[in-house]
């Protein structure tokens, strides 16, 4: 599965990391890719050290398709304390304004709650990783500078109540790319009239991936050995991670000129727009695109 060099392993797959709170993702990375002695890596789907859970790690190859992993529905196990507003949305900000909230009841959180299910537009949090002229909005709120930010449309798939305990309400969302919890809570907040922010956030499923699926980063170093055997076993293959995309199988003429960054005509009906490709080995080798007049153009190629 890999060759070694100096400069680290040629390595190609992605680990489902189950990250833990206090670690930035970036963080995480590198003690992955460390560990792993991975020639190149990259993340998909950051989480704020807040937040703990799913972290998909793509080594090597599997770099090139990280913005399609970047396309899939995430699942959310939240906590969000009602009567506190954070200036970052979350725990790890500073209390800005508190609110009476003892005279909420639990059936007005529900019907709150339940009123951000389906399509909704979400304006994105100043301490976010968006950028404004180049520079991220976080870094313009650390300096107490804030912009204005247009509303975005995402979707709530799903948002199950779970409880709500001496000011503490707890949920379980399933949303669409480009959500903030964070948003979502102070939202729901500012319907009850008494502000929120996010104490407790764990990413519990990421496309078709459940939580149970992903691994500690304790439990990978307790596998480390000096053949990476037992650690290579925890890498899937780039393919596996991209359900939502159409295969396509090329063959023998198709690979040549694919690879040489050709386009090639397409000899099937009805695909997609993106399109998984596969050499005439049946070997993965990146995402195609296909245009209107049926024409298959490379996007992001294994090489």
């Amino acid at each position: 599965m890999s060759r070694r060099n100096a400069k680290g392993r040629d390595i190609n797959g992605i680990v489902l990391l189950d990250k833990d709170t206090g670690l930035s993702s970036n963080a995480a990375l590198q003690k992955v890719k460390r560990l792993f002695f991975a020639k190149k890596a990259g993340h998909t789907g950051s989480l704020d050290p807040l937040a703990s859970g799913i972290l998909p790690i793509c080594l090597g190859q599997a770099t090139k398709v990280a913005q399609f992993l970047l396309d899939d529905d995430k699942r959310y196990f939240v906590r969000g304390k009602l009567g506190e507003i954070s200036d970052t949305g979350d725990c790890e900000g500073k209390i800005i304004k508190t609110q009476a909230f003892e005279h909420v009841t639990e059936s007005q959180i529900i019907d709150a709650v339940m009123s951000f299910k389906g399509d909704i537009l979400q304006i994105p949090p100043m301490y976010s990783a968006l950028k404004k002229d180049g520079q991220p909005l976080y870094k313009l709120a650390r300096q107490g500078i804030e912009i204005e930010r247009p509303a975005r449309p995402v979707t709530i798939h799903s948002i199950d109540f779970i409880s709500y305990e001496q000011g503490v309400l707890t949920l379980d969302v399933s949303c669409s790319k480009g959500t903030y919890i964070r948003s979502l809570i102070q939202d729901i907040g500012d319907k009850l009239g008494c502000g929120a922010h996010v104490v407790e956030l764990r990413r519990t499923g990421f496309a078709h991936i459940d939580i149970s699926e992903a691994i500690k980063f304790s439990d990978l170093e307790a596998l480390a050995g000096d053949d990476y055997e037992q650690l290579d076993a925890h890498i899937f293959p780039s393919e596996n991670m991209l359900p939502n995309i159409e295969s396509f199988t090329l063959d023998t003429a198709q690979t040549v000129d694919i690879k040489y960054g050709r386009s090639i005509a397409s000899n099937q009906q009805d695909l997609s727009h993106k399109l998984k490709l596969f050499d005439d080995q049946k070997q993965f080798i990146g995402i195609g695109e296909l245009s209107e007049d049926g024409v298959i153009q490379p996007k992001r190629l294994f090489v």
